[in-house]
């Protein structure tokens, strides 16, 4: 059925948009920066509606004329959040969250799903996510974050990812994440043996009984950053465990004459398997191997966001029984951001401390009270992504809580300056 239709941003190279076109959903329009991703796109699906360049840009597209859109989704840039990156958060050029987020107050979805790296579910991020949550609400919406692994969706690699859902008052009953896969994912080995050996490696068995693990997260890259790798060092260290060297991709698999001893290199089409894809789906990647294998390492994978899209398409059909709505305004991602929001005055860390305590108190969350070293530091952390006030006063230095520093559609961000010089190495 696809009687139900989204809008995608940041579509790269069709990870999120396959997974959302097998739960049911029909894409209005799909909009990518990355000529080679809208490549890929347009090959496999002709049909589609490809809006090419930057997603902020009145002259790519028109958010009004599509509202009341039933989905608005997203997989929009994790470099602003990564943990092997900067961390730059609401400064970085290429943080479009806060804005994706405000777009559902102008094309008013019935709901939203954004995901993004599990960086942003650090606390790092803490008063980043209750803004949005907090924004989400006061356009009137039900939010929710999960931190979803791919391999509980049968994905043989574990990809931990920070999923956001949100849907309008009357959905919302009928929402539930996805449940985990009964089934457990294919190891490495058993994922791509097949085509390790498609040229008669002699070594294929022997290597296949080693990678017997899921595999590390898979790192796309981005064109700031190298060619085309397995990632960190760490991620390195994790694939020569499992019998692969990280330091690049192969054109081909090793043939019959290579040493049976030999640590191989994966090819694009590897990867393609350990992101989830199934051969059956006949979804080819445009461009030369860098370009194939950023748009594939950085893909949403296909059988995640199909769960995901199965939950919001069953709760915009009302399938089954409704629940009560839960109130995941009583967590805190973070309990100083939400202190200085409340009051808009000068306090000292002391007295935010004081605060915390009395509010996490009436939360019925005694536990969570931060110590006045702890609230310096998540005030360093919060001056990062807001502006910070400081004032003098007896009592020492004192905060308020100022503007989100985050672009969120204004005509004169320093965001536009930033990513105009920058745009070429922008993926």
């Amino acid at each position: 059925m696809t009687d139900l239709e989204v809008i995608e941003i940041c579509a790269g190279a069709g990870g999120q948009a396959l997974g959302l076109e097998r739960s049911g959903f029909e894409h209005a329009l799909a909009v990518e920066l990355d000529p080679s991703a809208c490549a890929t796109l347009r090959a496999n699906r002709p049909a589609w509606k490809v809006a090419e360049g930057d997603v902020a840009d009145r002259e790519v597209w028109e958010p009004e004329a599509y509202a009341g859109v039933d989905l608005l989704a997203g997989g929009v840039p994790c470099p602003p959040f990564t943990v092997a990156g900067r961390q730059l958060g609401a400064t970085d050029e290429r943080d479009l969250f806060a804005w994706a987020v405000e777009l559902c107050g102008r094309l008013r979805p019935r709901a939203l799903l954004l995901e993004n790296v599990r960086g942003l579910s650090m606390a790092r991020f803490g008063a980043y996510r209750q803004h949005v949550l907090d924004r989400l609400r006061e356009l009137g919406y039900v939010p929710g974050w999960r931190l979803l692994n791919a391999s509980d969706f049968g994905v043989p690699q574990l990809r931990p990812r920070s999923v956001l859902v949100a849907l309008r008052p009357e959905d919302a009953p009928w929402f539930r994440w996805p449940a985990p896969s009964a089934v457990s994912p294919p190891s490495v080995g058993e994922a791509i043996g097949d085509l390790m050996g498609a040229r008669g490696w002699p070594g294929t068995a022997r290597w296949a009984r080693r990678a017997r693990t899921i595999a590390p997260t898979i790192v796309g890259g981005s064109k700031k950053h190298g060619g085309a790798d397995l990632g960190p060092t760490r991620a390195k260290r994790a694939w020569a465990e499992l019998g692969v060297d990280g330091l690049g991709l192969a054109d081909e698999p090793p043939g019959p004459g290579a040493d049976p001893a030999l640590i191989p290199r994966l090819t694009c089409e590897m990867v393609v398997r350990l992101q989830g894809w199934q051969d059956e789906w006949g979804w080819e990647f445009t461009g030369r191997k860098t370009a194939r294998y950023r748009q594939v390492g950085n893909a949403f994978p296909p059988p995640v966001a199909e769960a995901v899209g199965g939950a919001i398409r069953r709760a915009l059909r009302h399938d089954g029984d409704p629940y009560p709505l839960t109130d995941e305004s009583v967590h805190l991602h973070d309990p100083v951001f939400a202190v200085l929001r409340a009051r808009d005055a000068f306090l000292t860390a002391a007295q935010i401390a004081a605060a915390v305590r009395a509010e996490t108190a009436a939360r019925g969350m005694p536990g969570a009270a931060l110590s006045r070293p702890a609230v310096l530091r998540r005030l360093e952390d919060l001056s990062r992504d807001f502006h910070v006030e400081t004032a003098s006063s007896r009592a020492g230095l004192a905060y308020r809580l100022g503007e989100f520093r985050a672009f969120l559609g204004q005509v004169d961000h320093v965001r536009h300056e930033q990513f105009s010089s920058a745009r070429a190495t922008i993926s």
